[in-house]
């Protein structure tokens, strides 16, 4: 099983948490389509800035 630390009260829970049980910490969500996004971009502004 796949745990994450908990940055507000270090407690290790299962990775696929959406909140910590211990203190309702509540996990950020980024969509994996906004990060693949964000990397074509990335890659078509590198691309631009050298030819």
């Amino acid at each position: 099983m796949r745990t994450k630390e908990c940055p507000s009260c270090a407690m290790e829970v299962d990775a696929k948490s959406k909140e910590c049980p211990i203190c309702q910490y509540e996990f950020a969500y980024v969509s994996t389509g906004y990060k693949w996004i964000a990397i074509l971009l990335i890659i078509i502004m590198l691309i631009y800035l050298f030819l």
